[in-house]
């Protein structure tokens, strides 16, 4: 199946699903989307079952998708700078200590707690799991997935306060968890054991520190750029070519392309929309890349579940899928309340928000493509992807579905 085609028909499945959910289902895009992939998955699943080789086709080109690349390469930093260029960047310095705290701090205290408590529970229902991959594990899961965060936040009434940090984080925290996963991954898979603090405090200074910085270089230079002209088609055209063109150069120079989207996103969305867009520039620019966003979306959930059937799935996994869903939440919420507890005098949070944190704080697409990337000589891979795709379901359905009666519990005055 050559491209073309494969683009197509992820294309016409996506419209379809969205169809169906805008139509019947009636449920916040990436959920809606999401349960129907899932159950189009779950149906291929069973009829394969059945009948094997009418199915050898469809698992043939889905085993084509890269699914890392397409989602790292293609899709993130358009996601990424959509959901920061519509986030209140004045709204979120507000937030920032918070944000930052949550972000950093957060994250390696879920790497930790979950990867030790993976090992543990591993070894108790007879997993041979190395602490090392266990970790790897809690690296890739520790992070919110932006993506999906946004992509279900944005349809319910939260304090601003709490919403700017559920997404600010979310939009953040995946650099810190790709430089701890990265690091993992090479004492795994590589046999780097000599990895020292410094090594490890240079490669987040040039992931993270040089992203950001990129970032507010590329988000100035789009601003210059887009400040003496007065043609919403022409600056559209400039904002895709600085993020696709940013993108590049910062996987070029080996620093975060994530975070550097996130940036720029959060430059243009503030200082161009004020300084350098009239009122009818803005709401086009604004439309295209929340247009974008949809479109985007309801493709990467529709990967997800079709990527369901690439994976291996062993009666002997669903105990430990189902521990590591709540070891997982567990994790989430130490990340959240250990910060809180020790930052709370400067804070501008309530006791009810570390709750709202935990449930809010989604996973998605991001886990799925690090978890794919594991090569697959190593035996544990099919273990990790499987509990990986099970509280990425659990995640985006489960808690997705609930976040709204939470809501409504812990803010009844919203």
């Amino acid at each position: 199946m050559d491209l073309l085609t494969l683009i197509t028909l992820l294309i016409v499945g996506a419209a379809f699903f969205a169809y169906i959910n805008t139509r019947l289902l009636k449920l916040p895009d990436a959920i809606g989307i999401m349960v129907l992939s899932l159950f189009f998955s779950s149906l291929l699943i069973g009829l394969n079952a059945i009948q094997p080789t009418w199915f050898t086709p469809i698992k043939q080109a889905i085993a084509q998708i890269d699914f890392e690349r397409v989602l790292f390469d293609v899709m993130l930093s358009f996601l990424l700078f959509a959901g920061a260029f519509h986030t209140n960047a004045a709204q979120l310095r507000v937030e920032r200590r918070s944000v930052m705290l949550f972000a950093f701090v957060g994250v390696l205290l879920s790497t930790a707690f979950i990867g030790t408590g993976l090992y543990y529970l591993a070894g108790w229902l007879g997993f041979a799991l190395p602490y090392t991959v266990s970790l790897l594990f809690g690296a890739l899961i520790s992070p919110t997935d932006p993506i999906a965060v946004l992509g279900i936040l944005a349809k319910f009434k939260l304090p601003e306060s709490v919403k700017l940090n559920i997404v600010g984080e979310s939009l953040f925290n995946d650099g810190v968890g790709v430089v701890i996963f990265a690091t993992v991954y090479r004492i795994v898979v590589d046999g780097s054991v000599d990895i020292s603090a410094g090594e490890i405090g240079l490669a987040f200074l040039e992931e993270a520190g040089g992203g950001v910085l990129f970032g507010l270089a590329l988000g100035y230079v789009m601003h210059r750029l887009l400040r003496p002209i007065n043609h919403y088609q022409t600056e559209v055209i400039v904002t895709v070519a600085g993020v696709m063109g940013g993108y590049l150069l910062a996987q070029q120079l080996h620093i975060s392309g994530p975070l550097a989207m996130v940036v720029a996103g959060l430059f243009v969305g503030d200082h161009a929309r004020e300084h350098a867009m009239n009122h009818q520039t803005e709401e086009y620019i604004a439309k295209f890349w929340e247009l974008i966003d949809s479109i985007l979306n309801a493709v990467l959930f529709l990967l997800i579940g079709l990527e369901l059937i690439q994976v291996d799935f062993q009666a002997s996994y669903w105990l430990i899928c189902l521990l590591v869903i709540g070891l997982v939440l567990l994790g989430r919420f130490v990340a959240i309340w250990v910060p809180y507890l020790l930052a709370r005098p400067w804070l501008k949070l309530n006791a009810k928000a570390p709750i709202m944190l935990t449930w809010g704080g989604l996973r998605g697409g991001i886990s799925i493509a690090l978890a794919l990337s594991i090569p697959n000589t190593l035996p544990q891979k099919d273990l990790l992807v499987t509990i990986t795709y099970a509280v990425v379901l659990f995640s985006i359905i489960v808690q997705g579905l609930t976040i709204e009666q939470l809501i409504q519990r812990l803010y009844p005055d919203e």
